[in-house]
């Protein structure tokens, strides 16, 4: 059994769809008290632990940095040692607000970490952690998380599209919007690897290809979804919001060829999930 913390969000929901996942939410585990994860853990003994739970509201996080810092930072540490005390592999998502976001080459694993908001302050520390627990752990960044469930970009454009005849998009952002589906067969594939290859642990980066604008993103989910909508290009100083978002989103994943893995194209993803939703025409 490999234990996965998170059972709503959109990866915990597409972990679940595997056999061997066992899927836990906060009726279960409430990571407000991160002790509480090293105490399943140990009770369970799982073969793995995979962590896809996590205080995602970017904006709210400027305001809850305490409540951010003990889910994103504190229980990914706990979660982290007690799989290296119990020589089992430990797989934590991460993401690309890590990053500073300057630039516009895509940012490597071994790059320098330089958060721009308390969300991607609280998700560095909790790398940081993961990484000093040693043991077979691995941190997988990923950007720009879609799928069928929760609240996302692809739902929000789906729904405002069937309401507006015009909505506005920031395209001044770019990175690689990523189905939840194919971040969970990574998460897997990882867990694979560290139960053979203990140097398998490490830094590890997964997001869809090819590079885009969120408005950019916005156009194709029209055109998947025969949705007649224009999209209005703006800039982010046009668009504030509470958090700063990074302009540079951009992943290299070549470390993750090694394995036989190649970047997925987001276009198929966004069909899929578009299709499970019946907004395809």
């Amino acid at each position: 059994m490999i234990l996965v913390f998170g059972k709503n969000g959109q990866v915990a929901r597409e972990l679940n769809k595997f056999d061997k996942a066992h899927c836990i939410g906060r009726d279960e585990v409430n990571l407000e008290r991160p002790e509480e994860s090293e105490q399943i853990i140990r009770q369970l003994r799982p073969l793995a632990v995979i962590n896809a739970a996590a205080y995602t509201n970017v904006d709210t996080a400027e305001t809850e940095q305490k409540k951010a810092a003990l889910i994103n930072s504190d229980a990914p540490r706990i979660m982290a040692k007690t799989c290296s005390s119990l020589s089992i592999p430990f797989v934590h998502i991460s993401t690309d607000y890590v990053f500073s976001g300057e630039g516009h080459l895509p940012w490597r694993p071994e790059d320098e970490t330089d958060p721009i908001n308390a969300y991607g302050r609280s998700k560095r520390e909790g790398e940081l952690g993961v990484l000093n627990a040693g043991g077979r752990s691995a941190v997988l960044r990923t950007s720009w998380v879609f799928s069928s469930y929760g609240t996302n970009f692809v739902k929000t454009m789906l729904r405002l599209g069937e309401e507006r005849e015009e909505v506005q998009v920031v395209a001044d952002q770019f990175g690689g919007p990523t189905s939840a589906a194919e971040i969970a067969k990574i998460c897997m594939q990882l867990v694979a690897h560290l139960e053979a290859d203990a140097s398998a642990a490490g830094i590890y980066h997964f997001a869809g290809a090819p590079t885009t604008s969120w408005a950019g993103f916005a156009e194709a989910i029209f055109a998947k979804a025969h949705i007649d909508c224009m999209v209005t290009e703006v800039q982010s100083r046009d668009y504030p919001t509470v958090a700063k978002r990074p302009l540079n989103s951009r992943l290299c994943c070549e470390k993750l060829s090694g394995f036989g893995v190649a970047q997925p194209d987001w276009r198929d993803g966004l069909t899929q999930v578009i299709d499970e939703m019946g907004a395809s025409a």
